[in-house]
C-alpha cells in the first residue's frame, strides 16, 4: 500500500531466531495470502509518528547522511511540542533510503496532555 520500510521491532514482536531489525510492507487488514518461509504478518496499533527528514545526499555518502540524521534525532526534544517518545507502542521505522530526498525515519509519540 505504501513503500517498503525498515522496522526496529518491539520485544513482544520477536520470535525465536529473529533479529530486532526487519523489512516490511503494508498490506490490507483483510490480507489472506499464505505467508511462506520466514515471513510473518504482524498487526501494528495505530499511532502518531514524528517524521524526521535529513538533507538530500549523494548515494555514496549514505552512511554519513544516516548517521547525521540519527544524531539530530537524538538531540530533538518532542516535549517542546507537547509529545513524548513512545517507542513501546510501535516500532521505529525508516523509509527506503533515496539520496535525492534524504534519509527519513519515523518515531512513535504520544501526547503529553
Amino acid at each position: 500500500m505504501y513503500e517498503p520500510v525498515g522496522l526496529w521491532l518491539l520485544e513482544n514482536m520477536l520470535t525465536k531466531g529473529t533479529g530486532v531489525y526487519a523489512h516490511g510492507v503494508e498490506v490490507p487488514a483483510d490480507y489472506k495470502v499464505e505467508i511462506l518461509g520466514r515471513f510473518a504478518v504482524i498487526d501494528l496499533m495505530s499511532s502518531k509518528l514524528l517524521v524526521f527528514l535529513g538533507e538530500p545526499y549523494n548515494d555514496e555518502d549514505f552512511s554519513e547522511a544516516v548517521n547525521i540524521c540519527m544524531e539530530r534525532i537524538k538531540k530533538f526534544n518532542p516535549e517542546v511540542y507537547g509529545y513524548q517518545y513512545a517507542e513501546e507502542l510501535a516500532p521505529r521505522t525508516q523509509l527506503t533510503s533515496m539520496g535525492w530526498r534524504g534519509y527519513i525515519e519515523m518515531r512513535p509519540v504520544e501526547s503529553l496532555v
